[in-house]
């Protein structure tokens, strides 16, 4: 069973959103075939870093899981002397690619940028990514890694006020 979100256009029309993210959506947007998409995330997983050592050591809290996530995937914060803050991601299943595809996009599209930008990015982007295929344990384990983004933001800007 698959899940198509009502809720989203196929081609987002937010520029209100990050620029890197922007220009990501706009590439996604142009791939009409599935095979492409798939092998553009595949090689967007293969260059996943997982989070160093000095950030966080497994085994990971539990306040940092991502709800929903079928790849275990654990989500960190690290802050950036511009204000803004560097994205992690522990993926405990090593088959997880989708996951490991989630983590570079937003390390890649949403690290260092201001947190007011970070949180005008929805979860519902990764239909956008992805595609509308996805299975609802997996577009619910995406989303979670997103809104664990927007959580540590939000942390973020709380501690620092």
């Amino acid at each position: 069973m698959t899940f198509r979100s009502p809720c989203v256009e196929d081609k987002p029309d937010r520029p209100d959103m990050p620029e890197r993210m922007r220009d990501l959506l706009d590439m996604f947007s142009m791939m009409e075939d599935r095979q492409d998409r798939i092998q553009a995330l595949i090689g967007i997983a293969d260059a996943y870093e997982p989070v160093p050592e000095r950030i966080a050591k497994s085994p990971y809290p539990e306040t940092s899981r991502v709800p929903n996530c079928e790849s275990e995937a654990f989500a960190f914060a690290e802050p950036l002397e511009s204000g803004g803050l560097r994205y992690w991601f522990a993926i405990e299943n090593p088959q997880g690619v989708s996951a490991m595809a989630m983590a570079k996009v937003i390390d890649d599209t949403l690290s260092g940028e201001a947190p007011d930008e970070v949180l005008k990015v929805p979860p519902d982007i990764i239909y956008h990514l992805f595609g509308r295929e996805l299975s609802m344990g997996k577009s619910a384990g995406l989303m979670g890694m997103m809104q664990m983004v927007h959580a540590l933001t939000r942390q973020s800007t709380q501690a620092a006020s």
